[in-house]
């Protein structure tokens, strides 16, 4: 199969435009206060719209930054939002477009986890229409450019298992990037206290306790926090916001953090 994976949200979560999502996404990313990290191994970005949650995912990205040249693949560990199934999906996409071009697929890394079974499966409807990862594509094109990905979209798992899965797999210049927005829609100060509490857990590498957090990404953190806490690699938060931050209102709101993981 030769297929590409075209971009379902160009156009509303950011810039269909090339120039305008390159411009974007370099501004981004000069503005952010986290310095370039070398013993970042890991991180979470949120993702939703630029608009709202941009300001944090370049943190992060920002942190994975000092790798350019040097890592040699990114895990891309993201929810699916719309298809409902159990396991961990991959699909052979020989690459993922965006605006910005293709970013390669690494397709022996996905046969290799396929190989191995369940959770792992090959299912291809939950990407289709799925934004948890294309959305962080332009960041690492801009930050890590070249560097192929692995991307996987989490149904129900247990998120030990495949933290445990992703330990065999991962080698000495891979990074892994776990994709998750906090809270959704409560009032800004109660949102704010929900997040504190998962923010405790991810800090505490504690992956069972974050699994159960109020987070749409959830289980992919969980099974990055589990694979964190097997190697050793410490958690940073590098920054946290909510959506009124961005003007969308106090009332109901979305949380938003970032955070490396320092090996």
């Amino acid at each position: 199969m030769d297929l590409v994976r075209p971009p379902a949200v160009a156009g509303r979560f950011y810039p269909g435009e090339r120039e305008a999502l390159l411009g974007w996404v370099k501004r981004l990313l000069q503005r952010a206060q986290t310095p370039l990290e070398p013993r970042a191994r890991g991180a979470l970005s949120p993702h939703a719209g630029y608009r709202y949650s941009g300001k944090v995912a370049a943190e992060a990205f920002r942190a994975l930054s000092a790798w350019q040249g040097k890592a040699t693949r990114v895990l891309l560990l993201g929810p699916s939002h719309f298809v409902p199934f159990r396991g961990v999906a991959f699909f052979p996409y020989r690459s993922w477009r965006t605006p910005l071009g293709e970013v390669a697929v690494d397709l022996l890394g996905g046969e290799r986890l396929l190989a191995l079974g369940p959770p792992f499966l090959a299912y291809e409807a939950p990407f289709r229409e799925e934004h948890s990862l294309e959305v962080l594509l332009p960041f690492l094109q801009v930050a890590l450019p070249g560097v192929p990905i692995l991307p996987l979209l989490f149904g129900e798992a247990d998120p030990e298992r495949v933290g445990e899965a992703l330990l065999g797999e991962l080698g000495p210049k891979d990074l892994v990037v776990a994709s998750s927005d906090l809270s959704h829609y409560h009032p800004d100060p109660l949102a704010r206290e929900i997040d504190r509490k998962t923010l405790g857990a991810a800090l505490a590498l504690d992956a069972e306790g974050l699994a159960r957090r109020e987070a749409c990404g959830a289980l992919p953190w969980a099974s990055l926090t589990a694979l964190a806490k097997a190697l050793g690699w410490r958690p940073r938060l590098l920054a946290y916001a909510t959506s009124a931050e961005a003007g969308g209102g106090r009332e109901r709101v979305v949380g938003y953090g970032a955070l490396a993981y320092l090996e």
